[in-house]
């Protein structure tokens, strides 16, 4: 059982950074991989970026060069770091946990989700 719980999100305007946080509890074990999805009003939950327990990440076109994601050293917190945001950033934020070590983009092969974040970017 993984516990999940996002932070760190807030209005900002273009051009702005932020970066989220996910805290995971409970028996994430050694082999895993965490990422983060979004999602906004009225459309699919898409995958932003994500990192296994070697320290290997993987992101989404749409965020390269802009987004980064990254753990601690006790691989108990996850991070994303989100630089020069743009309004089509604007969604809910969500961790998600997958006990095995691939990183997937397909938002069925997580078991387990926090409750998200919001991140809104005005223009």
């Amino acid at each position: 059982q993984v516990q999940l719980v996002e932070s760190g999100g807030g209005l900002v305007q273009a051009g702005d950074s932020l970066r989220l946080s996910c805290a995971a509890s409970g028996r994430t074990g050694s082999s895993y991989s965490m990422a983060w999805f979004r999602q906004a009003p009225g459309k699919e939950r898409e995958f932003v970026a994500g990192l296994i327990g070697t320290g290997r990440t993987y992101s989404a076109d749409s965020v390269k060069g802009r987004f980064t994601i990254s753990r601690d050293g006790a691989k108990n917190t996850v991070y994303l770091q989100m630089n020069s945001l743009k309004p089509e950033d604007t969604a809910v934020y969500y961790c998600a946990f997958n006990g095995r070590n691939t990183i997937p983009t397909r938002q069925s092969l997580y078991d387990y989700w926090g409750q998200g974040t919001q991140v809104t970017v005005s223009s």
